[in-house]
């Protein structure tokens, strides 16, 4: 009788967090509380704003190939923007070479990214958002280098790299 209950609260120990975590809710962002105004624009309205690659990432979460973004090797000063409604997300001096064959980062442009648990490859991972438009940008990951120890492990046709020279283009939306 006793190894029972001890069964029975170890299973539901083990469910519970499982079914919180399932339910979809969105989990705070891990660099700061969102900062910017979420757009009200369904996602299909994005689809002649984007190449139908970008499309497919951004709001249908798909994942490009490694290494088939030309963003990888981007070493240049400058922000990395979201490819959809132009928010600015990354700054290159957060870039590293990951050698994950995606662009990775130590940490994005605070209050720019919305978090939230991610289920599709079985283990939980932290999948992350444009927080403007809710474009899909990538997963954030906890083997990146000091001192934060986080690699945002971005797909390329998210992202737009706007060079220091140049003027960061208007937001869209």
């Amino acid at each position: 009788m006793k190894r029972r209950a001890i069964l029975q609260s170890l299973a539901t120990l083990t469910v519970l967090p499982l079914i919180s975590a399932c339910s979809g809710s969105k989990t705070a962002n891990t660099a700061t509380e969102i900062t910017v105004q979420p757009l009200d624009k369904p996602h299909k309205e994005w689809r002649d704003l984007v190449s139908s690659a970008a499309y497919r990432v951004l709001f249908e979460e798909e994942t490009e190939p490694p290494g088939s973004s030309p963003l990888n090797w981007e070493d240049r000063d400058g922000t990395f923007i979201c490819a959809a409604c132009y928010l600015p997300l990354f700054g290159s001096a957060n870039k590293f070479e990951s050698g994950t064959g995606w662009p990775s980062f130590t940490q994005p442009i605070a209050g720019h990214m919305e978090t939230r648990r991610d289920f599709k490859m079985i283990m939980p991972r932290t999948e992350y958002h444009c927080a403007r438009c809710g474009g899909h940008q990538g997963h954030v990951f906890k083997d990146g280098p000091p001192p934060r120890g986080e690699r945002w492990c971005n797909n390329g046709l998210a992202l737009r790299f706007v060079p220091k020279s140049e003027k960061l283009p208007a937001l869209r939306g």
